[in-house]
């Protein structure tokens, strides 16, 4: 008796487009440029000690990578001594945020999704992928739903095998 059964591949029909966040993933090392190095027993900072430092440091190590500039110290550290750091770091770096490496790591991700066309989703039904290699955080996916939600004709989180619904337009 031959059976034949014929496949299908009801999600390659199904019309969705799926948007892998990791993709707009930016390239780049992370680096984190902790202030409390320049601290005075990790306790204050001595402006005069401080600007040698600044000066004399070879800020050119930086160049093209991401920057992340903190204090992980528990110290008051006047807005200045932050700005002197991102004014050396600026020519060098990729990006200098105020911030930990998350920050860090939600501005990179920001920048790349404000720069992509949405046109390409306008009336589409879109899949944001939720896992891969690469990790994308939580904030990725926030700032993608705000930019779908107005032109997508619905949006969900997950695999196109197994979506959970975000949005879904009423027309």
């Amino acid at each position: 008796m031959d059976i034949q059964e014929n496949i299908i591949n009801k999600v390659a029909q199904s019309g969705l487009v799926t948007l892998d966040p990791a993709s707009f993933y930016p390239q780049g090392e992370r680096v984190l440029y902790d202030i409390k190095d320049n601290l005075y027993m990790e306790l204050m900072l001595r402006e005069k000690d401080f600007r040698e430092f600044v000066k004399a440091h070879d800020w050119a190590q930086y160049a093209g990578k991401n920057v992340a500039i903190t204090c992980t110290a528990d110290a008051i550290v006047p807005a200045w001594a932050y700005m002197l750091i991102a004014n050396k770091l600026a020519p060098h770096a990729n990006e200098v945020v105020f911030g930990d490496l998350d920050v860090l790591e939600t501005v990179l991700f920001v920048k790349a999704i404000t720069s992509i066309d949405l046109e390409q989703y306008r009336d589409q039904r879109i899949v944001l992928k939720g896992c891969g290699d690469i990790p994308v955080p939580v904030s990725a996916y926030v700032e993608l739903t705000q930019k779908l939600t107005p032109i997508a004709k619905s949006l969900m989180f997950g695999e196109p095998c197994s979506t959970v619904p975000i949005y879904k337009r009423k027309d």
